[in-house]
């Protein structure tokens, strides 16, 4: 059998993105090698970051987008470190990709994996599970403006940052987040805006979201301010199903989430170009993190649960549940890295999940409570 092979271009980038990306990688070799055949992951990688922003002026090569346009996916690591300005690496590489690219729908999936502690104790007796579905091509991030009157001296430039809002960013991400409720155990839908204090954009994101609920009677919706939304995250977030918001808000809003479910290390997304035009990119959420770069004890889960949406995306049901089930057998067995309580190093955790795909056949009960075995197969 020749396998199907997936070309994914791999951005480690900066900092412990180099770490994970890594990590990812190995686990969906692992996948890939499970498959019997039936696919495998053709890696080309490719040097861009704040390295490559001290020896060339810019964070990616000039036709980088037309290096990238015929991958099948794109895996991001992070970017971001203290030599460059964060406002220039994040436009000079991750908003260049999604922007270039139109991958305006981001997904970020909120777990409450077992062996972790929460800091909200309704956590503790409470299945708690949701999706925040991102505006990620305009909005807040439209990058419109500019920065002009420095000739006045000191105290006396204007900055001026706009946010835009079109009918049709706002129909396409809102029906986008409907479908996704539809697939839900609880078809609910929370839309979130502050069009109290912001009249027009946000105004008309709330008079498209009221239209399109229309044509989805099946799922239940509220809106929500976007003060008020981030209460119901900690204090009625078994209400939660589908959150969608702006980009701002709703980048905003997964953070929140991915700290209440344990750590921002545990936190995946996948910023798609829904109609396949462009290849999407997926990335966990997390930063750089410079304190911990190169130590070898950073958290893979988020790029790891990552690569699970990317599996998704390649049509690879089964194999991204799985991957799924692996990821929360090995945090049940007490895997876990610094950021969420164990001593467990980068390696170590990765090593663990592939192990635990290994023995995918198990049901998801025997899986996620078989601790014994994943102590004895990832002990030394």
């Amino acid at each position: 059998m020749t396998p199907q092979p997936f070309r994914i271009a791999a951005i480690p980038a900066d900092g412990i993105g180099q770490e994970v990306t890594a990590a990812g990688q190995k686990v969906l070799d692992a996948v890939a090698k499970n498959s019997d055949g039936a696919f495998a992951f053709e890696w080309t990688e490719f040097p861009w970051g704040s390295d490559y922003y001290a020896e060339h002026g810019v964070m990616m090569a000039d036709d980088g987008l037309d290096q990238l346009r015929d991958f099948d996916a794109i895996y991001f690591g992070a970017v971001g470190w203290p030599s460059v300005p964060d406002h220039i690496s994040l436009w000079g590489l991750r908003l260049a990709i999604c922007q270039g690219f139109d991958q305006w729908a981001n997904v970020r999936p909120v777990h409450f994996l077992p062996g972790i502690t929460s800091p909200l104790r309704k956590a503790d007796d409470t299945k708690l599970e949701w999706i925040v579905v991102r505006e990620n091509s305009e909005g807040e991030y439209a990058g419109l403006g500019g920065r002009n009157l420095g000739a006045r001296g000191h105290g006396g430039e204007v900055a001026v940052q706009s946010s835009l809002f079109t009918e049709v960013g706002c129909e396409r991400i809102i029906r986008f987040a409907f479908d996704i409720a539809r697939t839900r155990d609880r078809r609910k839908l929370s839309s979130v805006t502050k069009s109290n204090a912001q009249q027009y954009g946000m105004v008309l994101w709330d008079d498209v979201f009221k239209r399109v609920a229309k044509d989805y009677p099946d799922v239940e919706t509220e809106s929500v301010l976007v003060d008020a939304m981030a209460a119901k995250f900690v204090l009625k977030p078994e209400e939660l199903s589908v959150v969608v918001a702006s980009n701002l808000n709703a980048d905003i809003l997964s953070d929140l989430g991915s700290a209440l479910a344990g750590s921002l290390g545990l936190a995946s997304s996948a910023n798609y170009n829904p109609e396949r035009r462009f290849p999407s990119m997926f990335e966990p959420v997390h930063g750089s993190a410079p304190d911990i770069a190169g130590q070898g004890i950073s958290n893979p889960i988020g790029a790891i649960a990552s690569a699970g949406l990317m599996l998704e995306h390649f049509g690879l049901t089964a194999e991204a549940e799985n991957l799924a089930r692996a990821i929360r057998a090995t945090t049940a067995a007490g895997v876990l890295p610094r950021d969420l309580g164990g001593s467990a190093t980068t390696d170590e955790v990765t090593d663990a999940v592939i192990e635990f795909l290994k023995i995918g056949s198990l049901n998801g009960e025997q899986y996620e409570h078989n601790r014994d075995l994943s102590h004895s197969s990832t002990a030394g």
